[in-house]
């Protein structure tokens, strides 16, 4: 069974991502959605919240698995026996930082693969950053994010810094 890890900090999980993850589900027979805790980021949702919010936004696929991670992406994809690692590129400017990431957890685990893939038109443009900005300044988010993190993002106050 080929299995795959779909990481990052997913906070909030787009509608790029969730592209992105359906691509991969029909590449591989099982993908895990491992969402960073990452510290040295300020999030706008908990590590617990940021789960559940991809938990409900992914209850239509099959094959697809949710949880939290803090640690070396490479010794989470050796443990569970992963085949590979799917990113998620927009740009060339993506490309460039997840290809040195690429060449950097090929030499921690020479037999895992770096599977690049691109979001629709529609969602090429789509990150994270730029949903929490809209949310600051109060934006219309219903294009850019699944119905859950649209709910849990109308619920959340706006961050004003």
């Amino acid at each position: 069974m080929a299995f795959a890890l779909f990481p990052g900090t997913f906070d909030p999980f787009t509608n790029g991502h969730l592209d992105v993850l359906e691509r991969a589900r029909r590449l591989f027979d099982a993908v895990e959605v491992t969402v960073a805790e990452n510290s040295s980021k300020s999030p706008l949702f908990t590590i617990e919240e940021r789960c559940a919010l991809i938990e409900a936004s992914t209850s239509h696929l099959t094959g697809v698995t949710v949880a939290p991670f803090s640690g070396l992406i490479v010794e989470r994809a050796r443990t569970l026996g992963a085949v590979a690692l799917v990113r998620g590129v927009r740009g060339v400017t993506d490309f460039d930082y997840e290809l040195r990431l690429a060449a950097a957890n090929r030499r921690l685990y020479p037999e895992l693969e770096t599977v690049f893939l691109i979001p629709s038109e529609e969602n090429l443009l789509i990150n994270a950053t730029f949903v929490r900005d809209i949310h600051r300044w109060q934006g219309e988010l219903a294009s850019f994010v699944p119905p859950p993190v649209l709910e849990a993002l109308r619920m959340k106050p706006p961050r004003t810094h």
